[in-house]
């Protein structure tokens, strides 16, 4: 899933284009979520192919664990804690609905 598929472009008065800000839903726990033990070569983009088999959706990861994960970094601290939620479907759409994207 591209996350900024259907986010509004804009163009500034200089030419500049960019995209409007995006929200992220919060994710709330769910018993059903996976939770594993990082090591020194896990990156989120490698955690969500092998979660949600889409490296697209790192971001899910990274919201889910704002905590623990650095703004300009894919890659996650050695030994943290991540909780990884399982209920995928639910989450893009709540992104979906809080961006107006359809």
């Amino acid at each position: 899933m591209n996350r900024y598929q259907g986010v509004e472009i804009i163009n500034d008065q200089y030419g500049h284009r960019y995209y409007r800000d995006v929200k992220y839903p919060d994710i709330p726990l769910s018993s059903d979520d996976i939770y594993i033990m990082t090591d020194f070569t896990d990156r989120l983009d490698l955690i969500a192919r092998d979660y949600y088999n889409d490296v697209t959706l790192w971001w899910v990861v990274a919201v889910a664990n704002a905590e623990f994960i650095s703004a300009d970094s894919l890659y996650v601290p050695a030994a943290t804690q991540l909780r990884i939620p399982t209920d995928v479907g639910s989450i893009i759409q709540a992104y979906n609905d809080l961006n107006n994207i359809t």
